[in-house]
C-alpha cells in the first residue's frame, strides 16, 4: 500500500480514496506521535474519532511540515494513545500527574478512562488525596455496568507511602574571571544551564514543569536521559526541590580549566568547571 498526500487521501484498491492515509502523523504541544488511523478512530463519539472520521483532512489544523497539531500536552498523550490501542491503562508506579491525566481524559471525551483515572471515595465519603499509588490492576477495571470494583484488601500504610528509588545527576557549568591583580574580585558569569540525568519519571516528580525536555521530548517515563535541564539557573533552588521529594546527596565531582582571554599571558584568566551532584534516594 503506497501512502499518498492526506489531502487528497490513500486508496485502497478500490475506486474511492479514503479522506485520511493508513498512517497519520501527529503534533501533539510540540511532541510527534505515528500511530494508525484506525487507533484514533477506535472510540465512538470520542473527540478524536470526530475529528478523523466526520471530518476532512483540510479542516484539521497542520504544522509546518504538514502534521496534524493538537495544542494539548504531548507528554500525557503517550497514555491516551496507548488506551486507544486497546483500551486497557497501564500507568508507571509513581505516576503524580494522574489528575492531568484525567483532565487530557476528559479533553478528548474518552469518558470510560476519565472514570477509571477519577478520585476514590473512602467509606467516610472523602476523597483520597493520594492517587497516584492506587494500583490499576484493580481500581481502573470497570465492573458490571462501568462501576468501578472495590479493592480486594486495602494496601498497608508502607506500601501506600512507598516511592520509587533512583539516582538523579544535577549538573552545571560556570566561568568566571579573575584579573591581572589577583587582589581585585574575581568576576562571576552566570550559570549557563543546570542540567538534570536519570530516569525519566523520578526527573519529571521531582521538577514538574521547570523541567525543559531539550532534545529527547518522546522518551518514556521507565527510560533514563541525559538531555534534560532546568528553566531556572539556581542550584539551591534544584537542592530544595531534591530534599523536598526525599533525596539526599551520596557524592559530587568537579573538574575546572583555565585559558587566558587573550594571547598576552598578562591578560585576564578565565576559568571554566564543570560540576555534578549525585543524590540518592533510597
Amino acid at each position: 500500500m503506497a501512502l499518498a498526500d492526506p489531502d487528497r487521501g490513500v486508496t485502497n484498491g478500490g475506486d474511492s480514496p479514503a479522506p485520511f492515509s493508513e498512517i497519520i502523523e501527529l503534533n501533539v504541544g510540540g511532541q510527534v506521535y505515528v500511530t494508525r488511523h484506525r487507533t484514533l478512530v477506535s472510540v465512538p463519539d470520542s473527540l478524536l474519532w470526530s475529528m478523523f472520521s466526520k471530518k476532512t483532512p483540510r479542516e484539521l489544523a497542520r504544522d509546518s511540515k504538514g502534521r496534524f497539531f493538537l495544542d494539548r500536552d504531548g507528554f500525557l498523550f503517550r497514555y491516551i494513545l496507548d488506551y486507544l490501542r486497546d483500551l486497557n491503562l497501564v500507568l508507571p508506579d509513581y505516576f503524580p500527574e494522574k489528575s492531568r491525566l484525567q483532565r487530557e481524559a476528559e479533553f478528548f471525551q474518552l469518558r470510560e478512562l476519565s472514570k477509571r483515572l477519577s478520585p476514590r471515595v473512602s467509606k467516610e465519603n472523602s476523597i483520597s488525596e493520594d492517587l497516584s499509588h492506587i494500583s490499576s490492576d484493580w481500581d481502573e477495571a470497570p465492573g458490571p455496568g462501568g462501576a468501578l470494583l472495590p479493592p480486594s484488601t486495602s494496601p498497608s500504610p508502607s506500601q501506600e507511602n512507598k516511592k520509587s528509588c533512583g539516582y538523579i545527576t544535577v549538573g552545571y557549568r560556570g566561568s568566571y574571571t579573575i584579573g591581572r591583580d589577583i587582589q581585585t574580585d574575581a568576576k562571576f558569569r552566570r550559570v549557563a544551564r543546570i542540567t538534570v540525568c536519570g530516569k525519566t519519571s523520578l526527573a519529571k516528580e521531582v521538577f514538574g514543569e521547570t523541567l525543559n525536555e531539550s532534545r529527547d521530548p518522546d522518551r518514556p517515563p521507565e527510560r533514563y536521559t541525559s538531555r534534560y535541564y532546568l528553566k531556572y539557573n539556581f542550584l539551591e533552588q534544584a537542592f530544595d526541590k531534591l530534599t523536598e521529594f526525599g533525596f539526599r546527596m551520596v557524592a559530587c565531582s568537579s573538574t575546572g580549566t583555565c585559558a587566558y582571554s587573550s594571547n598576552e599571558p598578562s591578560e585576564d584568566k578565565v576559568w571554566t568547571s564543570y560540576t555534578e551532584y549525585v543524590f540518592c534516594r533510597d
